[in-house]
């Protein structure tokens, strides 16, 4: 690992630092540390960097900012790349938007809302990266990214890169081909928005967050929705029949305001969320057969 962190320092590709605790990383404030964590300044610089990754035969993955995501609490073996700062371009033509993976959803729906472009207003309180949008088909209020993204600039396993058309994402319920079929990570997304009224559009960006804040724990570290919804039932409402709400494991709750939350109430471990989130696994199944399967990340070792 030290000649990997040597070479990837001399590269000049971003920042980079070693056995980099990931918590700060995340939204749920939980996660061991990265071997080596990279901040790459740029798109070349990650192909760099992943050519300096592949010569040295290193583990890596790549995060966004760190919703739906949970990092184990001994960390990331290899090396862990960071999309942020370098990945956050924005470039509007007419009504087609070109968007790095790092720039944040929330702030790219704002900004295009007083642009006049509609189509992300369902996005506005979704705390994610643009390449994690694209890379799970998020969505809410009855939309989501398969409606506007049109391609996709993806680095796959193998240090390629490679457009694919919204037809080749294979998109399914907070599903792509990214996540088993193709594994991969999207460096920048085009999107199809339409003109529309500014004040129509900045009315359902609000009403969608005013909902947000009256039904979601805002207030705590979450990693937001830990369960697809297992349709037609919602897990949210099932963990709320089964009783689970305000449940505690060590420092980590179901939100006692939506039962598909389980928030970082102080200090907890990802020992203790996926210890939670199997007893909720093992009461739905038992008082109701439905499986309940994760829509979170789990990573590391």
């Amino acid at each position: 690992m030290e000649k990997l962190l040597e070479e990837l320092e001399q590269a000049d590709v971003g920042k980079v630092s070693a056995n980099e605790p990931l918590a700060k990383y995340t939204t749920i404030k939980i996660g061991g540390p990265a071997d080596i964590l990279v901040q790459p300044k740029d798109i070349e610089s990650i192909g760099k960097t992943i050519q300096i990754i592949k010569k040295h035969h290193a583990n890596w993955r790549a995060i966004g900012r760190g919703s739906n995501l949970l990092v184990s609490d001994k960390g990331i073996e290899g090396v862990v790349i960071k999309l942020g700062n370098g990945l956050d371009h924005i470039e509007t033509d007419g009504e087609t938007v070109t968007a790095g993976g790092g720039v944040s959803i929330v702030k790219l729906s704002t900004m295009l809302s007083k642009q006049g472009l509609s189509g992300l207003e369902f996005a506005s309180g979704i705390p994610g990266s643009i390449g994690g949008a694209v890379y799970m088909n998020a969505g809410a209020h009855g939309s989501d990214m398969s409606y506007i993204l049109v391609k996709a600039h993806i680095l796959f396993e193998d240090g390629t890169m490679e457009w694919l058309t919204v037809d080749e994402m294979e998109y399914s319920y907070r599903t792509s081909v990214l996540q088993k079929k193709r594994p991969g990570i999207c460096l920048e997304a085009v999107l199809q928005l339409k003109a529309g009224k500014k004040e129509d559009i900045t009315a359902v960006m609000q009403k969608n967050k005013d909902y947000r804040r009256e039904t979601q724990p805002w207030n705590y570290p979450c990693a937001g929705s830990i369960f697809r919804n297992p349709l037609p039932e919602y897990a949210g409402q099932l963990v709320e029949k089964a009783g689970l709400k305000g449940h505690k494991i060590g420092g980590a709750q179901i939100s006692e305001m939506h039962g598909n939350f389980i928030v970082n109430a102080g200090g907890a471990t990802a020992k203790d969320v996926l210890d939670l989130i199997q007893y909720v696994q093992k009461t739905i199944s038992e008082k109701y057969g439905v499986a309940m399967e994760t829509e979170v990340e789990i990573i590391g070792r």
